[in-house]
């Protein structure tokens, strides 16, 4: 076997490699098995068609095809099944891998493999699979990556153990086939750089399939996260907006298409206007201008729906906070609060009233009303707030947002009404969330 054979073979051998991860890949049953969590037995055997299939191939033309070497990756594809479904089956993995070999007489082959096929999947159950997945094909890389972890502090770094162990069964693999060559197929040389060329190749190919993989996997992840995500959106809507409220103003609309279409018209596009800002995605922090465009949507159609003589809205907003950065859907739940509980139970309504001012570096913000208050202490009104995001979260959030630096208090007379207010840093430091 020439020299120049050999470094033609390590390099077709990376792209056969590369070529039969991509097409494999390809296939979405491959794919579900591939990446499962945990598979039955049946999953396992699938899983080992797959990959036996077109690489026994592989071995049978390497025996049939003078010097058409690189189409056996045997030897990695057991590490490979080793890594992925464990000692025992890799040991049958390779034990239908050797089977082109053991007709064409190299009887070895048999042995050889089903042990490496043990010895790698014992080596999968000591890495975790994050580490197994994140295995680099670029040896340099490994090998500074082990120095920098462990020139401090003296530990096992498994990526690199990966490296070590796939280099010295290439080697155990090199020397049997130099001992007997006709009885296991090993690339051999003369030549030291060479040889070592031929074990570091091993870990290469793993390398390289493994990255192929990754790529995919990492990319069904992101898929998968903006699916979650979408949902989780899709569920603070309806958690924000109390299904009653929906209900109701499509019922009032309903009502008024015939009667006063216009004032129709008017109702669908506010609605249109809530549910739009509350699908898209949100910014931590918006402009107290822009919270109180979307409380005037709201208000506007409670407004209809309950009628301007019973629900009245009065605002002292000074100028100086509109330009303040507050949290997103702040007001909303509170001003649904106000209505739901303080003046929906009155039979003349009642009005409320939004508040704004600056006090030196802080914003002030109030919603109050004049409904029958909390007969309950305040604190447990908190919870209690409905189908809506509801005052308790609200003042979660701001303990998040804002720590011991947010005030949120509710003072209410029963018979007199409700006053909730809300005080919170107006410095520059909390207006670029």
């Amino acid at each position: 076997m020439t020299n120049t054979l050999i470094l033609i073979t390590l390099l077709v051998k990376l792209g056969v490699a590369a070529s039969v991860a991509s097409a494999l890949a390809r296939a979405h049953t491959f794919q579900r098995l591939l990446f499962a969590e945990r598979r039955s037995a049946r999953q396992t055997v699938g899983l080992l068609a797959f990959l036996l299939v077109p690489l026994t191939l592989g071995v049978w033309v390497r025996t049939t095809v003078s010097n058409f070497l690189a189409a056996d990756i045997s030897f990695e594809t057991v590490i490979l099944l080793g890594l992925i479904v464990g000692p025992w089956w890799a040991m049958l993995g390779g034990i239908v891998l050797s089977g082109p070999a053991m007709i064409h007489g190299e009887y070895l082959s048999l042995p050889f493999y089903a042990a490496l096929g043990f010895a790698a999947g014992t080596l999968g159950r000591f890495v975790e699979r994050e580490e197994i997945w994140g295995f680099t094909p670029f040896i340099d890389l490994s090998l500074y990556r082990w120095v920098r972890r462990n020139l401090r502090q003296l530990r096992v770094d498994r990526q690199f153990l990966m490296l070590f162990v796939i280099v010295v069964l290439e080697i155990v693999r090199e020397w049997i086939g130099r001992m007997h060559p006709r009885r296991l197929f090993a690339l051999n040389t003369n030549r030291w750089e060479l040889q070592v060329l031929v074990w570091l190749c091993a870990p290469v190919v793993v390398g390289i399939v493994l990255k192929v993989w990754n790529t995919l996997r990492v990319e069904i992840k992101l898929k998968q996260q903006e699916r979650l995500l979408l949902e989780a959106r899709l569920d603070a809507l309806q958690r924000q907006i109390n299904p009653h409220f929906l209900f109701n103003t499509l019922n009032s609309i309903a009502s008024l298409v015939r009667v006063k279409p216009e004032l129709a018209r008017q109702m669908t596009v506010k609605l249109a206007n809530i549910l739009r800002a509350l699908l898209k995605e949100h910014d931590t922090y918006v402009p107290l201008s822009q919270e109180l465009s979307f409380t005037d949507d709201y208000l506007d159609i409670e407004v209809v729906r309950f009628g301007a003589d019973k629900l009245r809205v009065e605002k002292e907003i000074d100028p100086l906070t509109l330009d303040v950065l507050v949290p997103s859907i702040l007001l909303q739940p509170l001003i649904e609060n106000s209505i739901k509980h303080g003046l929906e139970p009155r039979i003349n309504g009642g009005t409320v009233t939004l508040r704004s001012r600056l006090q030196g570096e802080r914003v002030m913000i109030e919603v109050a009303d004049d409904g029958v208050g909390i007969v309950a202490r305040p604190d447990s009104a908190l919870k209690r707030t409905g189908n809506g995001i509801g005052m308790k979260n609200v003042q979660e959030r701001l303990e998040v947002l804002y720590g011991t630096e947010a005030r949120f208090t509710v003072v209410s007379n029963p018979g007199r009404g409700t006053l909730v207010s809300i005080e919170l840093p107006a410095n520059l430091s909390f207006r670029s969330a």
